[in-house]
């Protein structure tokens, strides 16, 4: 399998599941047999979950990336016997030197980054589409504040019900079937569903404008099912 098909969420999952370290092997950069040269978005994914790794508190050396050929054996048997010695050296996930992360409250992180790899993706695609030729690039790509900032300003879209006419349009393109709806029932997202597209901010007809987008801010709580009815004027008694 290419290099440039190993997700961002397969590698949180990995880590979910207890991995102490995970080794991720392509070929060498410039040298892709095909011309999709996907090892450099597996490169840049690999330093974008570092810099992740950091901001829940484990340490990034725990995910390393090698470039080299099928022919090149040896090289693949020194990786691996180097990677094993210091993931030792590290310990158990999350209770590694300067980590110390209760394995509850690891998983509960590592499970809200999951939910979130559609939204980080999508903002951060300029930066993942990059090609780095020189390794000094590596650690400038992503920085520490901009990672602290991705999950203190995360994107999250609300349906307003004063201003939601029961259209189906959004329910209708939402990727995720996030939105609750029926006929003449104001809609509602269902924020654990949601992967903060954007689509229903989009294509929310203008004359109603009932989708906002919130940044850093809690989502207002859903309007209780029995008052989501939309009585209309035509309708009324």
């Amino acid at each position: 399998m290419c290099s440039g098909r190993v997700d961002l969420e397969f590698v949180l999952r990995a880590f979910s599941n207890g991995m102490d370290g995970l080794l991720i092997g392509g070929c060498r950069l410039n040298e892709c047999n095909y011309i999709t040269h996907g090892n450099y978005h597996a490169l840049t994914m690999v330093l974008l979950c570092r810099k992740i790794m950091e901001h829940i508190g484990l340490n990034p050396e725990r995910l390393r990336i090698e470039f080299m050929s099928s022919a090149e054996g040896n090289r693949f048997a020194e990786v691996m016997g180097e990677f094993g010695n210091e993931v030792k050296e590290l310990g158990p996930l999350g209770k590694g030197k300067g980590e110390g992360i209760d394995q509850n409250e690891l998983k509960s992180k590592l499970a809200e980054i999951t939910k979130l790899v559609p939204y980080i993706k999508l903002v951060k695609n300029e930066k993942l589409a990059s090609r780095l030729k020189n390794p000094e690039e590596y650690d400038k790509l992503f920085t520490k504040d901009e990672i602290d900032k991705l999950f203190s300003e995360v994107i999250s879209y609300y349906i307003d019900p004063e201003k939601c006419q029961a259209c189906m349009t959004c329910a209708k393109r939402c990727p995720a079937e996030a939105i609750i709806s029926a006929k003449n029932q104001i809609h509602v997202i269902d924020q654990e569903k949601c992967i903060k597209c954007g689509t229903c901010f989009e294509v929310c007809p203008p004359k109603f404008r009932a989708v906002t987008k919130i940044s850093g801010e809690p989502v207002p709580p859903p309007i209780p099912e029995e008052k989501r009815t939309i009585v209309r004027k035509g309708k009324e008694k």
